[in-house]
């Protein structure tokens, strides 16, 4: 059939409601015909009909299915009459999605008898037996005033409500009782339904710019809508968007717009119920792409069909967002207002209205073009204003083709610019409203690229544009001394930074190039020199900001999955780095960086790896990069700080150069002289009859667990030691393997905690006997198998890439593995290094979303680099085996 649908096709009432009667399963007919309908609207979706007909159309074919029902059930019941049944909330509105709830308030009349009761229960008892997902209620007109009266969502349901059947007098009765003239005026429902938006915003982080969006009750998604027409129901008593375009809230165009992304936003909703086969409101990655093939997109070079279907989600959504604050503040100013206005004048172009910018004409952006910027710096500038007038929004987005390549050139324009980013508070609204409004995308059209560019992974959870501005955020937040508290030296070393503005612009850029194929980095350097030079930076300031969105990613690169401890490392990092400023701006844009990612991927670990490289790197600039470390200065100054800190019960300095002398040099390098210390206490107090020994103690500033195995050298402990862990449901941040010359190995590991975890001493002790048994029985349990792989990583494959090259320091190889992450990853790691007779020396597991990056340090059985070709394949191959059972070799 062609994308047509006749209601005839979905159901024959006369033809039906005879079968019915003449039935002695009126049940079944009622199924079949249920599922009939459904099917007809389903091959109409899938070949692309209007979203509008297929909702109008399920919501005819469920009302028609109704008036039958009603009619049979009255028949059984004689006697029963004087009930109504009412379609309330999203089916009273005619809004019927595939599997949407079908709300019906049963409205009985005063004085009901026991067989209208029993009526109405026959009633919803036969709906849900026909396979209908019904809401309902069963009340008389003055049981329902009194539940609106104190609840907004009942009210709300009840307003939308419209008669299908019985008594339509006491509808008209009940419409009568809870109009805004006898409960809920129009100025108390505004206010609570503007709280409870506020709210819902905030459950969702106020953004709608996630991977796995909410299309009903995300920023921008169709409560939105909703929230439109309630308010213009109660207000005006109608819910028509025609209306708010009628009385001049909406301009046709933007009434277009509405519809458009309303219709847009219905289909998704459609699609997502159909391929779920229930309610289903979350756009998971687990309908994504077929949805995508289903809208009509195919992948292309750097553009995948699912990035090509989220971008109109996201730009979609943008918009009906803006029309929703416009038409709320509209609602605001009608409803709200007392008096006469208030009228202040700022400037020539500008004056406030009730504590709200507005255009001192409509013809100000036709003759000023320039202020299309400079409404954004008056709003930094006067932070009493509460923001702009919805017109004077209206007027910004009918100017925006102004913003051409003359207004990139005008110097007031450039200024204004500039000016936004230097001042000194309200750059993170400012550049909010920029974007929202459409300003940003249109005088930085690299930025206008990137507006809902989806990064299909899911380390980033926000669009590009969204990480963005969450980075510039972060930044703007070490700035404030009331947020001081989260990252103390952040604070202190953004209060002596010098041309903050200039980091604010690295922020902004350091992302630009995304999707565009190649490194985003050195493609985004250009864009920032271009940028910066365009807007009349001084040459070194421009270079400045280039070189911060180069480097971006060089100091979490370097802190994450090279061993800070080692001098060499630290030189080379230090040498890029180059002087105290630079490191200071890097530091902090890799914070603010990684923390608008995702709410999820920072931890205080990572936050102390990055300390420790900013310290180390900040000692090394300091005592210049010419002068070498000499190492055995080193340790000699780190065991005095261990032996000085040791309760005196333990300072036998013989007992402890004795234990210390069977460790290599490496060990008092790679360890803070606080894990020494508590490394050799345990130690001295462990006897002979407790090998293997296990100790965990909680720190608290890293939010983690740290262990200490200590067990005779085999070839397998490391594996046995790692499948413990996993069996105990632990994931192993860091490894690292110490040789003793007495045979023994002490195993150093860091385990992540969360809210889950407990720390109690008595719990940590329990735990660390658990752990001992599981390394001496390292067959019991069966490892990987006790946690499921979440849903969201099966959308996410990730191949598995091992490579390996010699270290700088010539002791050992690295190993880099890259693959998807997985349950028991670091115990098949070592499973594979085992076959191959290669012993590990440390992990440092770096966990990017669904994307695993790990580095290893390794040898083989003489200590020495692994760089035999033969051996280095044998890894490649046993590694892709264990963790890809059944494919090819890795990448």
């Amino acid at each position: 059939m062609s994308a047509r649908l006749v209601r005839k096709d979905l159901l024959d009432i006369d033809s039906f409601r005879a079968a019915v009667n003449a039935s002695e399963q009126p049940l079944k007919v009622f199924k079949e015909a249920l599922q009939n309908g459904r099917n007809l609207l389903h091959e109409f979706h899938l070949e692309g009909g209007s979203p509008a007909t297929e909702v109008a159309h399920h919501t005819w074919l469920i009302d028609a299915l109704l008036g039958v029902a009603w009619d049979s059930a009255s028949a059984e019941f004689p006697g029963s009459s004087g009930a109504a049944l009412i379609a309330v909330g999203g089916y009273g509105r005619s809004e019927l999605h595939p599997y949407s709830d079908i709300d019906l308030l049963i409205l009985l009349p005063t004085g009901h008898g026991t067989k209208t009761k029993a009526f109405a229960e026959h009633l919803v008892r036969f709906l849900w037996d026909i396979g209908l997902e019904v809401g309902h209620s069963v009340r008389t007109v003055k049981q329902c005033v009194s539940e609106a009266r104190n609840d907004l969502t009942i009210v709300t349901n009840l307003m939308e409500s419209r008669p299908l059947n019985g008594d339509k007098n006491l509808h008209d009765q009940l419409m009568g009782r809870i109009g805004p003239n006898r409960i809920w005026p129009v100025k108390k429902y505004f206010g609570e339904k503007w709280r409870e938006q506020q709210a819902r915003y905030a459950r969702f982080e106020d953004t709608a710019y996630n991977l796995e969006p909410h299309v009903k009750e995300g920023p921008g998604g169709l409560r939105d809508i909703q929230m439109i027409l309630w308010v213009t129901q109660r207000y005006f008593g109608a819910s028509d968007f025609h209306e708010l375009v009628e009385r001049g809230f909406l301009t046709e165009d933007e009434n277009r717009s509405l519809i458009r992304g309303r219709n847009f936003l219905w289909r998704l909703r459609a699609s997502l119920h159909w391929l779920a086969g229930r309610r289903e409101d979350r756009l998971l990655f687990d309908y994504q792409r077929e949805i995508a093939t289903e809208f009509g997109y195919e992948d292309k070079p750097g553009n995948l069909a699912v990035e090509q279907l989220m971008k109109r989600y996201y730009r979609s959504i943008k918009d009906l967002h803006l029309l929703n604050e416009m038409l709320l503040q509209h609602f605001q100013e009608a409803i709200l207002k007392r008096g006469r206005s208030k009228i202040t004048t700022i400037n020539r172009r500008f004056r406030a209205v009730d504590g709200f910018l507005e255009v001192s004409s409509e013809r100000v952006f036709e003759r000023h073009p320039f202020a299309l910027l400079e409404l954004f710096l008056i709003l930094q500038q006067h932070d009493e204003l509460k923001g702009a007038r919805a017109e004077t929004i209206r007027l910004v987005r009918a100017n925006l083709h102004r913003i051409n390549a003359q207004f990139r050139r005008d110097i007031r324009a450039r200024s204004l610019f500039m000016e936004i980013f230097r001042h000194s508070t309200g750059l993170t609204h400012a550049l909010r409203n920029l974007n929202n409004y459409g300003v940003l995308g249109a005088y930085l059209p690299d930025f206008g690229r990137v507006v809902g560019q989806m990064q299909h992974d899911l380390f980033h959870v926000y669009t590009v544009d969204a990480h963005l501005l969450f980075v510039v955020r972060n930044l703007r937040r070490f700035a404030v001394p009331k947020h001081r508290e989260e990252f103390p030296l952040a604070s202190d070393i953004m209060a002596n930074l010098f041309k903050p503005y200039r980091l604010y612009l690295a922020g902004l850029f350091h992302d630009i190039a995304k999707g565009r194929g190649g490194d985003h980095s050195e493609l985004g350097e250009k864009d920032a020199l271009h940028i910066c030079r365009q807007h009349d930076l001084s040459e070194s300031d421009a270079n400045f900001v280039a070189w911060l969105v180069r480097q971006h990613l060089l100091m979490s690169w370097t802190a994450q999955k090279q061993d800070i401890t080692d001098p060499e490392v630290v030189n080379r990092f230090a040498s890029i780095v180059g002087d105290q400023e630079h490191l200071d701006n890097l530091y902090l844009l890799t914070i603010a960086d990684i923390r608008g990612t995702s709410p999820h991927v920072w931890n205080t670990w990572k936050g102390q790896l990055l300390y420790d490289l900013y310290s180390a790197t900040r000692r090394a600039l300091r005592l210049g990069l010419s002068e070498p470390v000499d190492l055995r200065e080193k340790i000699c100054i780190i065991k005095e700080d261990v032996l000085r800190s040791m309760p005196q019960a333990l300072r036998n300095r013989k007992a402890v150069e004795a234990l210390w002398s069977q460790l290599e040099q490496e060990y008092f390098v790679r360890n803070d002289p606080d894990t020494i210390s508590w490394h050799t206490e345990a130690l001295l107090n462990a006897r002979a009859s407790e090998i293997p020994v296990v100790e965990v103690r909680h720190l608290i500033r890293l939010e983690a667990l740290q262990f200490l195995v200590l067990a005779p050298y085999s070839n397998s402990l490391f594996a046995n030691v790692a499948g413990a862990f996993e069996r105990s449901r632990l994931n192993i941040a860091d490894a690292r393997v110490h040789r003793m010359d007495s045979g023994m190995v002490l195993l150093a590991f860091l385990v992540l905690t969360d809210k889950a975890t407990e720390t109690r001493s008595s719990a940590l002790q329990l735990l660390a006997r658990n752990l001992r048994q599981k390394v001496i029985e390292p067959e019991s349990g069966k490892v990987g198998s006790s946690r499921r792989v979440s849903r969201a990583l099966k959308h996410f494959p990730t191949p598995t890439s091992v490579s390996i090259y010699p270290h700088p320091s010539g002791q050992y190889s690295t190993m880099e593995l890259v693959t998807r992450d997985r349950p028991g990853l670091l115990h098949l790691v070592a499973r594979g290094l085992i076959d191959c007779k290669v012993d590990l020396v440390s992990a440092r597991v770096s966990t990017f979303g669904e994307r695993v990056e790990d580095i290893f340090m390794i040898t083989d059985r003489d200590g020495e680099p692994v760089t035999d070709i033969d051996q280095q394949n044998c890894i490649k191959d046993q590694i892709a085996s264990l963790l890809n059972p059944g494919n090819a070799a890795p990448v």
